[in-house]
């Protein structure tokens, strides 16, 4: 027997449950990649079946993770016909929760995420910061936080749009802590309105309140890979 054959069947023998969640999380991570028509298909089937087994306080962080997939068939396939700005109404805001919602902000530039993605993320907020100290609380908001939340303001699409409609609402909220004797609050809450300033003034730029870097715009369909069928529920 050669060398090399003697090695893999060692290996085979030292499989351990842990080696094969490794292996079967690689094949998964592969497939959430979206690179080919059949990993698009792959994905769809998996996000439908945890949709239909419907998120509890403890898978949530699994539904919150797969917002990460670049692709809207995927993303729709998980939603179905729920409103996007309530799919996470079931589970309390948390710490987590609220900490992964501003670092996909961040992770996501300006029409680089499917508006109903984006919807899903702007959903926890408006419910986290209804009583805007109480959210404060739970999460403790930045000048960076706010402004990775602002830059997804699209002018052009005027106040009515829904995800500007959110955003705004949510630093309307946020501009309500003034007034609570804490430095860190009062800036925020300067931040805040300077953004919705800025966004309704015309004469305006968002470049002269939000960093310019954060306002560098992307397309989310440019790289969206789509299947080469579509199941139906």
């Amino acid at each position: 027997m050669a060398a090399h054959d003697i090695e893999t069947n060692q290996l085979r023998d030292e499989w351990t449950p842990e080696s094969m969640y490794r292996v079967e999380s690689i094949i998964l991570r592969n497939a959430f990649a979206c690179r080919t028509p059949e990993a698009t298909e792959t994905s769809m089937a998996y996000t439908r079946f945890l949709r239909l087994a419907k998120m509890t306080n403890e898978s949530y962080p699994v539904f919150l993770a797969l917002l990460e997939i670049d692709n809207h068939y995927v993303i729709d396939s998980l939603i179905g016909e729920e409103d996007p700005f309530v799919f996470f109404t079931s589970i309390g805001p948390t710490k987590h929760l609220l900490r992964e919602c501003y670092r996909l902000l961040t992770l996501w530039h300006p029409g680089g995420i499917y508006p109903k993605t984006l919807s899903i993320v702007l959903g926890v907020l408006q419910a986290a910061y209804s009583y805007a100290k109480d959210g404060y609380d739970i999460h403790k908001v930045s000048i960076n936080d706010l402004n990775n939340l602002g830059k997804h303001l699209n002018k052009d699409a005027g106040q009515s749009d829904p995800v500007n409609r959110a955003i705004l609402d949510i630093l309307d909220r946020l501009a309500s802590l003034e007034g609570q004797g804490d430095q860190e609050m009062e800036d925020l809450s300067r931040q805040a309105t300077m953004v919705r300033s800025h966004f309704f003034d015309r004469r305006r730029k968002m470049e002269d309140v939000i960093p310019q870097v954060l306002l560098v715009k992307s397309d989310y369909l440019v790289k969206e890979i789509a299947p080469n069928l579509v199941f139906e529920d």
